[in-house]
């Protein structure tokens, strides 16, 4: 495979780099081994924080331990050394981080302040029988990490106890951990005031989707259509196997939030899927992000278990999503979570090709005249059915393969099609053809927000109310893009397609 571009390596050292056939151009990925779930992303003293599972010596999963990268941006990503090590057998599994304020925990040791703040990460620590809570903590913006000495701060001698997300409840002036009984299908709460000594509040399930290991939890408030008197609390719980898609799939459930309990105001026999593709997982929104944003943003893994260990990735495997950005909005069924992709990969755009009020016919023909295609773009279109059962884009086409981005106008579904998307040989399970629920605007029109990269395509319709990604591999050379219909003439309302710029160059 080409390597062509220069990057910048685990360490910081600069590297002929990140320009292989499938390398992601604006995703995160590690220079080089395995990566899985995004852990305790932060905002803290200008920078943004994402650590992540890591092998730090394979491009298999083993050896976990906390990878760590920075960004200003949310966009370009500055890898730093490994910030948690596997140490005596026990390896550094999936949790959270936050800021310590007002040094409840005594970590903190920042000089010529009234009260120091620093970084603490709260984690799993897995051996082979046995998962437990622990910490660590950080004094110069998450550098360098020292493991607090009186570990677990939690052991309930269980196998399946992980994955743990803290954050600050105000109102009862506590630290809350929310954690999975993996193979029980319940989150269990804890209450701490100083990090260190911990409390259990109460659990929630089994619900929902219970047909693999609940994992990595999160809770957060949201308003509902941008009132704060409306608030809602959102328990986002993972769960693998069992997803939507097949293999690992994202679940939340909508209620409230004490302090104590978690209440859900889902029927218990109801499933809401966060993302309707086959390749968003173990999702995790940032903390301490000022109140002067305001946004809660979060990302997941840009893979599955069941074929993750074979993608045909090298020197790497595994990406991360974009960031997104995710609202509670009501609908005729009751209120839902929206995710729309944060605004800041805007910087990216370039060269803008736009259509308006076209047949797909006339589209297609000035999207060839003008030479519009690339391996990275985002897209928006606004399309109208007009009485075609089906409609849509491919991308990435080109050599008898192409990624089909579709509306299913009788089923009233979106549906991503990877079956003839490139490469789809390394496993049986990864061609597919996976789909979510859509609507018409006042009846009409379907709008679709597009992001594709070498080896993937995230799509939001209709302003995030639907989601799908999935993880592809095309060649290099398919490249182009396509509008289609069936059995009817639809129409481009509103067409933009940007090309992209790399975060790399």
């Amino acid at each position: 495979m080409p390597v062509l571009g220069r990057g910048i390596d685990d360490n910081g050292v600069v590297t002929e780099q990140y320009d292989e056939t499938y390398r992601p151009q604006f995703h995160f990925t590690p220079a080089r081994n395995w990566m899985n779930d995004p852990n305790g992303p932060i905002y803290y003293e200008g920078e943004y924080h994402l650590f992540y599972q890591y092998n730090p010596f394979g491009t298999v999963w083993g050896h976990m331990s906390w990878g760590h990268s920075v960004s200003a941006d949310l966009v370009h990503w500055k890898p730093l050394p490994v910030a948690l090590s596997e140490d005596d057998g026990v390896m550094i599994f999936s949790g959270s981080t936050v800021v310590d304020w007002h040094n409840s925990s005594g970590f903190c040791q920042a000089t010529g302040v009234a009260v120091p703040s620093c970084l603490v990460a709260i984690y799993t620590g897995h051996s082979d029988k046995l998962q437990t809570q622990n910490l660590a903590y950080s004094n110069d913006k998450g550098r360098t990490w020292t493991k607090y000495e009186q570990d677990p701060v939690i052991d309930l001698h269980l196998s399946a106890f992980r994955d743990p997300k803290v954050f600050w409840h105000e109102a009862t002036h506590q630290w809350v951990m929310v954690t999975v009984l993996a193979s029980q299908h319940k989150v269990r709460l804890f209450g701490s005031a100083d990090l260190k000594h911990w409390t259990a509040l109460s659990d929630f399930g089994p619900a929902g989707a219970i047909g693999g290991a609940w994992e990595c939890p999160d809770l957060f408030p949201l308003p509902v259509d941008g009132d704060a008197s409306q608030t809602r609390w959102v328990l986002s719980i993972n769960v693998n196997p069992g997803g939507v898609a097949g293999g690992s799939g994202n679940q939340y459930f909508i209620g409230s939030f004490n302090g104590t309990a978690f209440t859900s105001e889902v029927p218990a026999e109801q499933i809401l899927w966060v993302d309707y593709g086959a390749d968003f997982y173990a999702s995790t929104s940032f903390s301490d992000i000022p109140k002067s944003d305001g946004r809660r943003i979060w990302l997941g893994w840009l893979n599955n278990w069941k074929y993750g260990a074979r993608v045909p990735t090298d020197p790497w495997r595994s990406a991360q999503s974009i960031p997104r950005e995710l609202e509670l909005k009501r609908f005729p069924d009751g209120i839902r979570l929206v995710q729309e992709p944060v605004t800041e990969l805007r910087m990216l755009r370039k060269r803008h090709t736009r259509v308006e009020n076209r047949s797909l016919e006339a589209a297609n023909k000035l999207l060839k005249s003008k030479k519009v295609r690339g391996e990275t773009l985002e897209i928006i279109a606004e399309i109208s059915p007009g009485g075609a059962s089906e409609f849509g884009l491919r991308v990435r086409k080109g050599d008898g393969e192409a990624t089909v981005i579709g509306v299913d106008a009788k089923k009233l579904t979106l549906f991503v099609d990877r079956t003839r998307s490139g490469d789809v040989s390394f496993d049986e399970h990864f061609p597919s053809r996976d789909a979510g629920p859509i609507t018409f605007a006042a009846g009409k029109s379907v709008t679709l927000h597009i992001f594709v990269d070498r080896s993937s395509v995230e799509v939001f319709g209709n302003d995030g109310e639907t989601v799908i990604s999935e993880t592809i591999f095309p060649k290099r050379s398919s490249d182009e893009i396509e509008l289609y219909s069936r059995d009817g003439r639809a129409r481009v309302l509103k067409l933009h397609v940007w090309n992209l710029k790399s975060v790399y160059r």
